[in-house]
């Protein structure tokens, strides 16, 4: 922004004219800012600004600089009917002028008149009407957001894929960039699904915005805004998806297509009409559907016994009884009819889907299976070709069955939250649809019943159990201002919440994209046994061939003799045990951690988790509580009672988490808070007010030795325990000495212990406290090392120096401070992911729940999988290389060579799905 800019801000010479949509705060009293100072403690201002209550709100502005990209609503949150100064004008150019900062000029012509901000294109885009206080009335505003709302939906629309991001900071700096931006109205980047949409004024304003986001060193590349996702089944194996994709590509009407084998879902962005799609797709073999228009709580379980399961079992008892009859005096023409039913109806699906792939330029498990098979019918071997086909189609059928299994998973998710909510409207209640209801919706839910959507409670009190978010299975008590989640169950009493996030926007749903983004995302093994497959499978294609022209040609065997041990290199050409050995696990393993409440963001992270050496842990709000609590008191003078009096008075109007702690300890006790007066800050030592006549002190040792007053020996004692002490006292004497501390969260000792007992060599403590207090600290709480005296910026340094001694290193802190060092760790965790959007956004791995208990299962999940994905790939290249070698004696079968693929997939998926069962 510019400086010219900064300038036109209405909050300039708003004293003069009160009616300006901003003026400055008129203040009744003066600020006093309260100094609690101790080098022991971390983390904690030394300055606190401390205001009178008695408060004329008459400004909509924020003191902050105008380019800070979160700014909130400029205007007053009061209701209609407040003698605040009206910040509301159907004039733009005034709009521009406001306080609110240029860059969310669009958004501002719109959220003028609400209570919060409206900041991205989902929120507008699922609201019709924008309730909120207007500062003429509430109708004019209604009306005039809604029609600023329907401008804004009329305009270009374009989503990116963005690369080059390591973290949230990326994100809001990308935001920034392309807000500045002429014609740009709005603007979203979300890190996590790597995805940015940005509506504008025109479509020709669009065009800069790639070059805009190459110059701050990212890419943007620009996806189509027709993008639909449809649910794909029959898909068996990653060649599969493969051959979906190249055949969809030939269609002109498709833009940009990726099906992603793990989670059964099609991203696909064209200009033709949903049938066409769908068709083609039929065409391939496989069957499509509009994932909005699935019914999730439909398993898919139940849609696979159909004409595919019935076939198979049918052609079991024709082959079976075709086999028997070839030991009667039945002519054997009856036998070989029997042998060719049996390979029409198993073989027509994998026919037709091969047929489609090498249309595509495919060379699938498909196509080798339906070559093998009319292969054998032509060197007369039908009981073979039988066999092979029957045995490809129930494999086929049993993996479909255990894939579906592991992406059941995400479907538990989805039914977590009801579809339906009761929403009072006037003095009744009303069942509507979760998709119906709006924000500031109150909605009842009672004992026992599932909350629907993420709000606030406005009335009553409860146990909520929130397992299905944090993994915690003790209930949460929850009152009035309290936050809950969708999908959580109200276990007591009921609740009247209002509502904060629309269906599309809770922390539940958030989960279930990011999980199925994850699950889509290849892990670095799974991309090298993808590169690999590419090469090995045409070579023995190839190979095959060779082996069915060369030897007869020099006169080595009989022809039939080749061909058939041709047709079993084939057969043994198909990739699909170590294809799928993998994505399986990944997806079962993201899975399971979901339903954990923890939130792992690909097979990369999952990876990396399995080879972590060290773990460094931010201290405040992950090792101790992050909240002050007064945990002694020396009395020096008169009685306890007495000096939290004093204290209390002293402290009341401070919002220093120190002072916050002292004041709740006192209220805890039901003690009396006096009359104060000439409330006084002293930087750096504390502060001072007028109490019964006398002037009394709260702060450090350095405010009473400059007062001259004698420090007891028994202070000194208290600071050799690496203690935060606040003194109280006057000019006269010490009164007392309260004692303040950040516990140590048990549950994080205790994960800790677990985890030096699964392995990790280095468990690392990073905080700003002195020497002193970081040695106790680290004592308490069981790690065996520490960095202290860190500034923010320090603790990437530590990452770094644990890098460089040869750790793989992972940092947990609470995604909103830490963001650079989780950037630099090989692998950041955030803990705390129920409660903020940035940990989410900003780590590779999320803990829900505000607390450590589930870190030494993801470790432990991890490391499971990666064993479990080795053994998946060695058990399939061992069973290759086998049959291979059989080859050459002859021992092999076609049927054999048929069973030993499929059966070595489904044993490679039943391996995978055992990390569904870690606990």
């Amino acid at each position: 922004m510019t400086n010219q800019s900064k300038k036109s801000s209405c909050c300039q010479g708003a004293v003069q004219n009160q009616n300006n949509c901003c003026s400055t705060n008129m203040q009744v009293a003066a600020t006093s800012t309260a100094s609690h100072a101790n080098s022991t403690s971390e983390g904690i201002n030394n300055t606190v600004t401390v205001a009178v209550k008695n408060e004329k709100k008459e400004d909509c502005c924020s003191a902050d600089d105008p380019d800070e990209s979160d700014r909130g609503n400029c205007c007053p949150s009061g209701g209609i009917g407040t003698d605040e100064a009206p910040c509301c004008s159907s004039s733009k150019t005034q709009t521009e002028t406001s306080c609110c900062s240029p860059i969310e000029v669009a958004t501002s012509e719109i959220s003028c008149c609400i209570n919060s901000t409206v900041k991205d294109l989902d929120t507008l885009s699922k609201t019709d009407t924008l309730a909120g206080s207007n500062c003429y009335t509430a109708d004019t505003c209604k009306s005039t957001a809604a029609a600023q709302h329907k401008a804004l939906s009329n305009s270009p629309i374009m989503t990116y894929n963005v690369s080059g991001m390591d973290c949230g900071a990326c994100a809001k700096t990308i935001e920034k960039a392309v807000r500045m931006l002429p014609g740009v109205q709005s603007v979203k980047v979300q890190f996590s699904t790597g995805k940015m949409k940005v509506a504008a004024k025109e479509a020709s304003q669009l065009t800069i915005i790639p070059k805009t986001v190459s110059k701050l060193g990212y890419s943007a590349v620009e996806l189509p805004g027709n993008g639909e996702t449809y649910v794909v089944e029959g898909m068996d194996c990653g060649a599969c998806a493969k051959t979906i994709e190249n055949h969809l590509r030939k269609i002109p009407e498709v833009k940009h297509i990726e099906v992603n084998f793990s989670t059964g879902k099609m991203q696909i962005d064209h200009e033709a009409d949903k049938e066409t799609i769908i068709r083609e797709v039929q065409k391939a073999g496989y069957k499509a559907e509009l994932s909005s228009k699935r019914n999730p709580s439909d398993p898919e379980e139940k849609k696979s016994f159909d004409f595919g399961s019935i076939s198979v079992a049918g052609s079991g008892i024709l082959l079976v009884l075709g086999f028997g009859l070839s030991y009667t005096e039945i002519p054997s023409l009856v036998s070989v009819l029997l042998y060719a039913l049996v390979m029409v109806i198993c073989g027509y699906k994998p026919l037709k889907s091969a047929y489609y792939a090498v249309k595509s330029g495919s060379l699938d498990m498909n196509v080798l299976m339906s070559v093998a098979a009319i292969g054998a019918a032509i060197i007369g071997e039908w009981l073979e070709g039988a066999v092979v086909v029957w045995l490809f189609s129930l494999g086929a059928m049993l993996q479909m069955r255990s894939v579906n299994r592991t992406r059941h998973s995400i479907k538990e998710l989805m039914d977590l939250a009801p579809p339906e909510a009761w929403v009072r409207k006037g003095g009744d209640l009303i069942k509507v649809a979760v998709e119906e209801v709006k924000l500031g919706d109150t909605i009842v839910v009672k004992a026992g019943d599932r909350i629907p959507l993420d709000g606030e409670v406005i009335k009553g009190e409860s146990s909520v159990n929130q397992a299905s978010i944090t993994g915690e299975s003790i209930p949460v008590d929850k009152t009035v201002n309290d936050n809950v989640f969708a999908g959580t169950v109200n276990e007591n009493g009921t609740l009247e919440i209002n509502v904060t996030k629309l269906v599309e926007d809770t922390t539940i749903a958030k989960i279930i994209e990011m999980v199925e983004e994850a699950q889509g995302k290849q892990a670095p093994t799974q991309a090298f046994i993808d590169r690999f497959t590419s090469i090995y499978t045409p070579v023995v294609f190839v190979l095959a061939l060779l082996v069915i022209a060369v030897p007869p040609f020099f006169g080595f065997g009989t022809r039939s003799e080749w061909v058939y041990r041709g047709l079993e290199l084939l057969v043994i050409a198909c990739p699909c045990a170590l294809v799928i050995s993998t994505p399986v696990a990944i997806v079962a393993a993201i899975g399971n951690a979901a339903k954990n409440g923890v939130l792992i963001k690909g097979g990369t992270s999952l990876e990396i988790a399995g080879k972590i050496s060290a773990i460094a842990f931010d201290k405040t709000g992950t090792i101790t509580e992050g909240k002050p609590k007064v945990t002694d008191i020396r009395v020096c003078s008169g009685s306890q009672e007495s000096l939290l009096e004093i204290a209390k008075t002293l402290e009341a109007y401070s919002n220093h988490p120190i002072a916050n702690s002292i004041v709740a300890y006192a209220d805890e006790l039901n003690i009396h808070q006096l009359e104060g007066d000439k409330f006084q800050s002293i930087a750096g030592k504390g502060v001072s007010a007028l109490i019964d006549g006398r002037t009394y002190f709260a702060g450090n040792v350095k405010l009473f030795n400059d007062l001259k007053v004698t420090i007891p020996p028994v202070i000194g004692d208290i600071q050799e325990q690496a203690k935060t002490i606040v003194i109280v006292g006057s000019r006269q004497a010490i009164l007392g000495v309260i004692c303040v501390e950040d516990t140590i969260r048990h549950i994080t000792v205790k994960a800790i212990q677990q985890l030096e007992a699964d392995g990790l060599k280095e468990m690392v403590m990073l905080t700003g406290d002195n020497e002193k207090t970081a040695a106790l600290m680290a004592k308490k709480s069981k790690v065996n090392r520490y960095f202290a005296n860190l500034l923010p910026e320090d603790k990437v340094t530590s990452i770094k120096k644990l890098q460089q001694e040869g750790y793989k290193t992972a940092m947990v802190g609470d995604g909103i401070n830490d963001a650079p060092a989780l950037a630099t760790a090989d692998l950041g965790i955030a803990m705390g992911g129920a409660g903020t959007d940035t940990a989410i956004e900003t780590a590779d791995i999320v803990l829900m729940a505000d607390n450590l208990e589930k870190l030494p299962f993801t470790i432990k999940l991890s490391k499971k999988a990666i064993t479990i994905i080795k053994q998946n790939i060695w058990f399939s290249i061992l069973i290759k290389a086998a049959a291979l070698v059989l080859i050459v004696p002859g021992w092999l079968t076609l049927w054999l060579a048929v069973l030993s693929d499929t059966g070595a997939a489904i044993l490679v998926i039943l391996s995978s799905l055992r990390l569904f069962k870690m606990k």
